[in-house]
């Protein structure tokens, strides 16, 4: 569906998803569904197709002007193509170029920096840096390959010749990983869950859309095999047959170099040529997203790879016991399967001492475009936010001043740049009104206006609710009409939050009300009646 979208034979999904449904014997509801939901199937394309990014680093760096001179270097408004049906221009909410945005992707080529526009209109070279990676720890886990050269695939055949799956999971106990795509629900839990059980599936959740993080891309563009020897881990330890990475098509350079490290790794023997042919060597395919931040959610993730809607669904069942085409179903982040190699390597009690206890190990923190030394620094949990900040990041850029921090992505929360004095952990973040999240850190300065921030949060929650429940479709719709006008936003908006934060299906909306109340506090009087 994807490759049609694409072609350009048609830019409306009513005229040709019906037509890809009835080539599958399906009806054409199951193709609309996905169609007129998906941002890449339903947005127009015109020859050449230009995705700009306007999530909260790309914003920060310009106040949001940028998506403005975009439109004019290329003559056509943001959801529309030109009259040549030659260009098209999409509005996206992360293209994990948060260290140097603005960004763009033109095609699968990237355009990053303040010119962006000029890039896209011709009127400069072309440029997209790679991803600053550092390592504060001296002896990096997730850096591993790309800071110490170390292969993970070494560590696997290792493994797989001389433990079984349960040595393994021991060693994950002992380790406390925790997941790190956000929820930070312990590992060995949720694989002890599905471990045993007939045609279990191991999925690798590559749909990283968190504005402000590019962890899982930096290790699936520079280390792909340590995130598919984890994924062979995972399989080994759960017996799991088959793995997925689902990567995000703002990610093209991931899925290219992921591909190429799978093919690679089945001529070495260390994957399945199919999954009949699997055994302790798992089969495993890389699976394109189709542009849905909720997508990233685990049942949302499901029903997406399943063909449907991306949007999240009700548990239990838990995805453990009915997931993927209703087998068990293991979902993990990329930057928590990345950590596993090292586990298996150096033990899972080397892994806990390294952080806090109850939140062990190691993370990697992605600072934006306006700190003076923006990058991705693996630090362990508990260093201080402040650190990050003034030592790794080197504090604002040039002689700006820090007024806000968004840590944890557009849901994860604000601290005030005099409330940093806190441990990069998710209990502590939580006792502040913010979560850890991806922990990727978004700096605001004093020339970005605390109202038009608001309405970015806003206009973001509106367009990537999934819709599945009301309490997020009509409430984040709500919100942004409420943002929009002005003065404060009333009497009636105290409910609106409450209904929210309890009833909506899942964190997406839940979490809404929290960062806009976060970021009320990190601003204090101009948003204060928000702060409810």
């Amino acid at each position: 569906m994807l490759e049609h979208a694409r072609s350009g034979t048609s830019r409306e999904p009513e005229a040709w998803a019906p037509q890809v449904a009835a080539a599958a014997g399906l009806p054409a509801a199951a193709g609309l569904g996905p169609a007129t939901y998906f941002a890449d199937l339903a947005a127009p394309r015109g020859e050449r197709h230009v995705r700009l990014c306007t999530a909260a680093a790309c914003f920060a760096a310009r106040g949001g002007r940028h998506l403005a001179e975009v439109e004019r270097a290329l003559g056509v408004g943001v959801g529309t193509v030109d009259e040549a049906g030659s260009t098209s221009l999409q509005a996206v909410h992360c293209l994990g170029y948060c260290y140097a945005g603005p960004a763009a992707l033109d095609g699968t080529s990237p355009r990053a920096g303040p010119d962006v526009a000029d890039q896209l209109g011709g009127r400069t070279e072309p440029r997209a840096p790679g991803i600053p990676a550092t390592d504060t720890t001296g002896a990096p886990v997730l850096l591993a390959g790309i800071a110490g050269g170390q292969s993970a695939w070494d560590v696997w055949r290792s493994v797989v010749t001389g433990l079984n799956p349960e040595d393994v999971q021991e060693e994950i106990v002992a380790s406390g990983l925790r997941g790190r795509g956000g929820a930070g629900f312990p590992v060995a839990d949720k694989w002890a869950a599905a471990a045993g059980k007939a045609d279990t599936i191991v999925v690798a959740n590559g749909d990283e859309g968190d504005p402000g993080s590019y962890a899982d891309r930096l290790l699936m563009e520079e280390d792909p095999e340590r995130v598919l020897a984890g994924l062979a881990l995972a399989c080994f330890a759960c017996g799991a047959r088959r793995g997925t990475v689902l990567v995000r098509s703002e990610y093209p350079k991931a899925l290219v170099r992921l591909r190429r490290a799978v093919e690679r790794a089945t001529g070495a023997g260390d994957l399945a040529p199919s999954v009949e042919e699997s055994g302790p060597q798992p089969f495993v395919e890389i699976v394109e997203g189709a542009g849905s931040y909720v997508a990233g959610e685990e049942t949302a993730l499901i029903a997406r790879l399943e063909g449907a809607r991306g949007c999240a669904r009700p548990r239990p069942p838990y995805p453990t016991d009915h997931g993927l085409w209703d087998m068990p179903t293991v979902v993990n982040n990329v930057e928590t399967l990345a950590a596993v190699p090292w586990i298996l390597a150096h033990g899972g009690a080397s892994y806990a001492r390294r952080g806090v206890p109850h939140e062990t190990g190691t993370k990697l923190v992605c600072l934006s475009e306006r700190f003076a030394r923006p990058g991705a620094y693996e630090v362990e949990l508990g260093t201080p936010v402040d650190e990050i900040v003034t030592r790794f990041g080197g504090g604002p850029k040039g002689d700006g001043e820090l007024v806000a921090l968004q840590i944890g992505g557009p849901l994860g929360g604000f601290l005030s740049a005099t409330a940093l004095d806190v441990p990069l952990t998710t209990a502590a973040l939580s006792e502040r009104g913010a979560a850890l999240g991806h922990a990727g850190m978004v700096a605001f300065g004093a020339d970005v206006d605390p109202y038009e921030l608001l309405r970015h949060i806003w206009e973001f929650a509106a367009d990537e609710s999934c819709g599945a429940c009301s309490p997020c479709r009509v409430g984040t719709r709500r919100g942004l009409e409420l943002a929009q006008r002005q003065g404060g936003p009333g009497e009636s908006y105290g409910r609106l939050a409450r209904l929210m934060g309890e009833a909506s299906l899942c964190a997406f909306g839940r979490r809404v009300p929290a960062a806009v109340r976060s970021l009320a506090r990190a601003y204090g009087p101009p948003l204060e009646a928000w702060d409810r």
